[in-house]
């Protein structure tokens, strides 16, 4: 029998970074987190500052992302982090109701966010959700950033510039492209529109280059702007 023949296949460890002001909140994390086989926390920073050199020591695969800290904000490091080739997923951590900037956060290149009141085994689901480069957005909030992105100063603004950037891609990445902003699968995106799996997957690549674009999240959030005014 071939050496390793029988052997179950070990599971992929997540390696999280913590980034939380607050040391009671990065300790509880990192317990809960202790208890899943498949994420290790590589380390911790109180303050965005601290991410990039953290980043390069530790090479996590996702940074789980605090908003207000006192030094450097978790908006400004993600949009620091995110500008980088072969960047971390960024999963921002926060309390919606009262911060402002999480749409910026998205806007920035995180993988979405959740509130800081999100049962433990919902925020391991998600972590694995974004670490596998998939968008997470909770379902409490989902509504209220919709109300944001298609409302409000600038949303004028905002329609038109989504509007020109979604002319520069073909008829069939537009489609794909509205159907991500509908928050469906790839696999789902492939039954709609009777295509490979492949070919969404190379359309959705495609998409995130010619846009200048880091996720798919981003690519939704681009859709709502641009029917702001339908």
């Amino acid at each position: 029998m071939p050496q390793g023949a029988g052997e179950k296949e070990q599971p992929r460890v997540i390696r999280v970074l913590l980034v939380d002001d607050d040391a009671i909140v990065r300790a509880g994390l990192r317990m809960m987190l202790g208890g899943a086989p498949d994420i290790q926390v590589v380390a911790e920073a109180a303050d965005g500052a601290q991410v990039p050199a953290l980043v390069a020591a530790h090479r996590p695969d996702l940074v789980l992302m605090d908003i207000r800290m006192p030094g450097v904000d978790g908006l400004t490091a993600t949009e620091t982090l995110r500008s980088r080739p072969e960047a971390p997923e960024v999963l921002v951590l926060t309390t919606f109701h009262t911060d402002a900037h999480v749409l910026g956060a998205l806007r920035a290149g995180a993988a979405g966010f959740l509130l800081k009141d999100t049962p433990p085994q919902d925020i391991v689901t998600a972590i694995r959700t974004a670490a596998a480069g998939d968008p997470v957005l909770s379902p409490a909030v989902t509504r209220r950033l919709i109300e944001q992105v298609t409302g409000g100063s600038g949303h004028d603004a905002r329609k038109a510039d989504a509007r020109a950037r979604l002319a520069l891609l073909g008829e069939r990445e537009r489609e794909v492209a509205l159907a991500v902003g509908r928050g469906r699968s790839n696999a789902e995106i492939a039954r709609e529109l009777h295509l490979a799996l492949p070919t969404v997957k190379a359309h959705v690549s495609r998409i995130l280059t010619r846009l200048d674009l880091n996720n798919r999240v981003q690519i939704a959030l681009l859709t709502y702007d641009a029917k702001t005014a339908e």
